[in-house]
């Protein structure tokens, strides 16, 4: 019989325990999915890639199980971003030149989340590389946001939080490096969370999980894998199912003594939080800026210390922009040298902008790193959590590759309108975007949240309570939505 399709619009937490109490089988749920996938993913494009008979296969494999050997996540379905290889299920990076790479081995995540009971069934849908917040390729072409689908869902985890919203999954991976998992779920309206490195392994399990061309561990660990839901504790039950040391990835962490669905439950209310509305680093539009500002007060109501506050951010630019170069040529340089002419504009600047970096330069950034990140640190001895907004914009037209400008101010890159985002990355504290608000044309706003050293469970528990008291969970459209008047 086949499972309630109302099942969609329940919270991934809801499915967990129908899956423990036998209500509804892992099989029953892919069927569900795949009829939610042929309904609407001809409109967004969100999951391309789907691998449901090898699905099938894990899910009745977990159901000869006694139910107590199932795991964490008990057959729950999992979609995986195109960044990380599924073993026997086409990988493409979204890139033309691994269009057709069948990986022999799976990422450590991969291995990790079906280890604790995740069922893997589709890949969703990112730019090139991940580079860009836009996601389009010319593999899969472009996913567009269920809000407005003349609107960019932005990127680089765009298929995940476009699939989340439309009840196409409850749980979805994504990663982050300058803000991939931050501004999709901003645009989306839904939650992305960045962990701190190392505390979800990833990179290749195995030979074969990677092409030899390509280096599977280039930007670490400044780019780091995490969960994606519609909600702040389907976040972290995601998180405690992708989180353990693996041996494939040296600075992978061991789980932490108290679960993040714990650390929810506990309610820890945050006693003073800093507010601000730019980071001191980048232009931000005001209709951004009002709708963060007014959410942030949502923990002064709370009973929270709210001052606008930020660290000294100087030097983001150029200690982001030049490890990041640094790790596209490390990990791409052989791919510009025979497949010049595959590989898109932006990818091609970044690795060519490393060919000027001297050994002076490294050395240079990675004293101003070192003191960037203590500036960070002593900032989080006075405040407990940092607030801002978690992008710059709202969904901008998904012709444009990118932002190239925004009150006033002309971008030099691609990549540089996210800077409130990367200005977190260079810290490696954990962050996360959750539900804002919406400009008065219903376009979604993410207010991004920061926490100090290692602090994932602490910010897990602020979240919550905030996204609690500001009412927008699981605020998601589910049937996309035609273009809306420009605002």
């Amino acid at each position: 019989m086949p499972a309630d399709t109302s099942l969609i619009r329940k919270p991934a937490r809801t499915i967990v325990a129908l899956l423990k109490a036998g209500e509804v089988t892992p099989l029953e749920l892919l069927e569900l999915l795949e009829a939610r996938i042929v309904e609407v993913d001809g409109t967004v494009n969100a999951l391309p890639t789907r691998c449901l008979e090898r699905a099938r296969e894990h899910a009745r494999g977990l159901v000869k199980r006694p139910m107590q050997e199932r795991g964490l996540l008990a057959g729950m379905p999992v979609a995986i971003k195109d960044l990380a290889p599924v073993e026997g299920v086409r990988s493409t990076w979204g890139s033309p030149i691994y269009a057709h790479f069948m990986p022999a081995a799976s990422d450590c995540l991969v291995e990790i989340l079906e280890g604790n009971g995740g069922v893997v069934y589709a890949k969703s849908n990112t730019p090139e590389f991940g580079a860009g917040a836009n996601t389009f390729n010319e593999v899969f072409g472009r996913t567009l946001n269920p809000w407005d689908t003349s609107r960019s869902c932005a990127g680089s985890s765009g298929g995940s939080a476009v699939a989340l919203a439309t009840g196409m999954a409850w749980l979805a991976s994504g990663s982050d490096l300058g803000g991939s998992l931050r501004n999709p779920a901003s645009f989306c309206s839904v939650v992305g969370f960045r962990p701190s490195p190392g505390r979800v392994a990833h990179g290749p399990s195995r030979k074969g999980a990677f092409p030899a061309t390509l280096h599977g561990l280039s930007n670490q660990p400044f780019s780091v894998d995490g969960p994606m839901a519609r909600n702040v504790p389907d976040v972290a039950l995601l998180l405690d199912a992708m989180t353990g040391a693996h041996p494939a990835d040296p600075i992978s962490l061991p789980r932490e003594a108290l679960s993040y669905v714990d650390a929810v439950a506990a309610r820890r209310l945050p006693k003073r939080v800093a507010f601000s509305p730019d980071l001191g680093v980048t232009p931000v539009d005001p209709r951004v800026a009002g709708i963060c500002a007014k959410a942030a007060a949502t923990f002064e109501a709370l009973g929270c210390v709210v001052e606008e506050a930020h660290p000294d951010f100087s030097g983001v630019q150029d200690i982001f922009q030049t490890n990041r170069a640094i790790g596209y040529y490390v990990g791409k340089k052989s791919l510009l040298d025979a497949h010049k002419d595959l590989l898109k504009p932006e990818v091609i600047w970044n690795i060519e902008r490393a060919r000027s970096i001297t050994m002076d330069d490294i050395a240079r950034v990675e004293k101003e790193r070192a003191a960037y990140i203590e500036r960070a640190r002593e900032f989080f001895a006075t405040y407990d959590l940092l607030v801002s907004p978690a992008t710059i914009v709202p969904p901008y037209p998904i012709e444009q590759r990118f932002v190239e400008s925004c009150n006033g101010h002309t971008f030099e890159n691609y990549i540089e309108w996210c800077t409130i985002a990367y200005a977190i990355t260079m810290t490696g504290f954990p962050a996360m975007s959750v539900p804002a608000g919406f400009t008065p044309g219903g376009l979604p706003v993410g207010l991004q949240l920061v926490g100090g050293p290692r602090g994932e469970a602490d910010l897990l528990s602020a979240a919550a309570l905030y996204e609690e008291a500001a009412g927008l969970a699981d605020r998601v459209p589910i049937d996309p939505r035609q273009p809306v008047p420009a605002n």
